[in-house]
């Protein structure tokens, strides 16, 4: 039986390349050989001040956005997961069995409550919530980064202690630890690419040629370098958004030719940074065009319906497991 994973993805802002590089790809191969869900967390979105008015336009847009990429209805579950309401009634159980001190370790909220003024009990707990995403659907893996190999590590914690004061109901989710692409900031190579720093920080996979092209030819290139390195994060950044788009077009030669340039020191960062564009560009026309289609379709709409459908299914099972070890409710 093929190994069942689970992600998902905040509507709110711009799906840029350091998301599709970094993650998205990835969740479009495990599809070749695991039974895959994906999720809009719309849920997780109002953490934050959200526009209500424009949530759910973002979500579909996101859905858009993931489809246009490569996600596949036909051999995965996509869904908004407000249209399956039983996450949050995991949630609110799971919270039940979650420790303060977990939560309070979580280097994400950390960070997160220093640019707020209003912080949310939402925001501390959205770790729960997280699990409840990949419990409530039986994931057995999780495909994320390095850097959130902890927000896994809560949700293994949080299943254990459910299993132990329950019942053996929960496997404990494993991370699938995806190569390779933390993309960073083209405007400052030191911090990961990021829509919340500003628009000069991020490059939208969706956005116009002309204002990539603009972004690639400022990005920032020699900035001093660390000890040990030959090379300064801004050129690096360029190379690896290089390398991976020259990968998914199949392109062998074109990386070697420039690192063997710049190890002479002949490279001239003109000829890097047009030649990222060229490749980068070779990989985003295509998914534009594939949105772009989508869109006119209308066929969103029915792709998340169906996929809100068969996810219901999976939580409808898991909940009534759950809430009979638990004792809710009067069902016999």
């Amino acid at each position: 039986m093929a190994k069942r994973v689970f992600s998902g993805i905040q509507p709110t802002g711009t799906l840029h390349i350091g998301n599709y590089l970094g993650a998205i790809r990835n969740w479009v191969n495990l599809q070749r050989d695991h039974d895959c869900i994906y999720c809009v967390v719309d849920y997780h979105a109002i953490t934050i001040d959200v526009d209500p008015r424009e949530l759910k336009t973002a979500s579909r847009s996101m859905a858009l956005d993931l489809l246009a990429c490569g996600v596949d209805p036909e051999r995965s579950i996509l869904f908004v997961q407000a249209d399956v309401p039983q996450h949050a009634e995991l949630a609110w159980i799971l919270s039940c069995v979650t420790s303060y001190g977990d939560l309070a370790r979580m280097t994400q909220f950390k960070d997160k409550s220093e640019k707020q003024e209003f912080v949310s009990a939402g925001l501390f707990t959205y770790p729960i919530l997280q699990a409840a995403d990949i419990l409530i659907h039986k994931a057995q893996g999780v495909p994320v980064g390095e850097d959130q190999v902890q927000h896994v590590e809560i949700s293994r914690r949080i299943a254990r202690r459910f299993n132990s004061r329950f019942g053996e109901l929960f496997a404990e989710p494993e991370p699938i630890v995806t190569k390779g692409a933390r993309i960073m900031s083209l405007a400052d190579p030191t911090s990961k690419m990021s829509k919340s720093s500003g628009e000069a920080h991020y490059v939208g996979v969706m956005e116009a040629e002309t204002s990539i092209r603009r972004k690639v030819r400022s990005a920032v290139t020699d900035i001093g370098l660390t000890p040990g390195e030959t090379m300064s994060a801004g050129v690096a950044n360029l190379f690896q958004i290089l390398e991976i788009a020259c990968e998914l077009q199949g392109d062998a030669t074109t990386v070697a030719e420039l690192r063997s340039e710049f190890s002479e020191g002949r490279l001239l960062y003109s000829r890097l940074k047009d030649m990222t564009f060229d490749q980068l560009m070779g990989v985003l026309r295509p998914i534009q065009e594939r949105r772009a289609k989508l869109a006119a379709s209308g066929d969103v709409r029915e792709i998340l319906a169906d996929g809100a459908r068969r996810a219901s299914e999976i939580a409808r099972a898991t909940m009534h497991d759950v809430r009979k070890l638990v004792g809710l409710g009067t069902e016999a």
